[in-house]
């Protein structure tokens, strides 16, 4: 009697435990918190202008890499010099790394300085403010589910210009960091940048040049979770962090809303951004990368 009381133990052990992975395997993903990303782009509007190689920048910097400890995720500071209009100026890309079954990488970053203008006060809370704060809300998000590919979360610096928009006065960190992991052979297997996303009347258009592959994933993904109606059909070109690493023959997209009247205004302040559209955003970029990650499997090394 005792073995089969054991043996029925074992089993009950066994079937509980069955149980609770198959719980765990069909979970559901988390949601994205789009109140705690509005929260992060008061706190960063709070700080002022943060342009590149100011103590804005670096105020906000810290601020991005100590929202990460909190969360758990490490977090490295990558710094380098660029030469601009405005001289040689220190600027850093921020990076929090959350590691995969696989060490391929899929990159989603966006820009965390903000346009500096020797007229007025801008403090970006759209334009440069929502990306930030969508980024640290995706790596807690990313952090709590299992993850087959390997995840770059990138905080780039310098992706404004600092007086009229060139090849070599613009896109400080994105070119940086490309050209470094070019040299490297390290390059991510896609890119993913978000910019301009917390505008409240939200209207993302299709980016004219990014991988068609990669954007109509993520337009499924808005369509099934009932966001079609900010994720437009018509498309518009726009050079952003993503186009470097296009450049070097990368799958990327861009996810901007362009069509924002404060851009580069004093009035890119903290009442134009919303939350519901930080949460819609960072939703459909949620659901839609196990599907990116099954195309880039597919693919086996070559491009979806």
């Amino acid at each position: 009697m005792s073995r089969v009381r054991a043996g029925l133990a074992l089993v009950t052990v066994l079937v509980a435990g069955l149980a609770s992975l198959g719980a765990q395997e069909t979970r559901p993903a988390p949601s994205f918190n789009g109140a705690a990303a509005l929260r992060h782009v008061e706190r960063l509007v709070a700080i002022g202008p943060r342009p590149a190689g100011s103590p804005g920048a670096v105020r906000a910097r810290q601020y991005v890499v100590d929202e990460l400890r909190t969360a758990g995720i490490a977090a490295r500071v990558e710094p380098f010099d660029a030469d601009t209009p405005h001289g040689r100026l220190p600027m850093a890309n921020v990076v929090a790394a959350l590691p995969g079954r696989r060490h391929d990488v899929i990159l989603i970053g966006g820009h965390y300085d903000t346009k500096w203008f020797r007229e007025f006060t801008f403090v970006g809370a759209n334009d440069g403010g929502s990306s930030t704060a969508l980024l640290i809300e995706l790596a807690r998000g990313l952090r709590e589910r299992p993850r087959e590919y390997t995840y770059w979360i990138v905080w780039f610096d310098g992706e404004e210009a600092r007086e009229a928009w060139t090849a070599v006065d613009s896109l400080y960190g994105s070119r940086r960091m490309a050209i470094e992991l070019d040299k490297a052979r390290r390059l991510p297997r896609a890119v993913i940048v978000a910019d301009m996303i917390g505008d409240r009347d939200l209207g993302i258009r299709r980016e004219a040049s990014s991988s068609g592959w990669l954007t109509d994933i993520i337009w499924a993904s808005a369509a099934r979770l009932g966001h079609a109606p900010h994720f437009l059909p018509d498309s518009l070109a726009v050079e952003d962090d993503h186009a470097p690493f296009m450049r070097l023959g990368v799958p990327a997209t861009l996810l901007i809303d362009f069509d924002y009247p404060p851009w580069h205004t004093p009035e890119d302040t903290l009442d134009k951004v919303s939350a519901r559209s930080l949460q819609i955003v960072g939703s459909v970029l949620l659901d839609a990368l196990p599907a990116i990650e099954n195309a880039l499997t597919r693919s086996r090394g070559g491009r979806p």
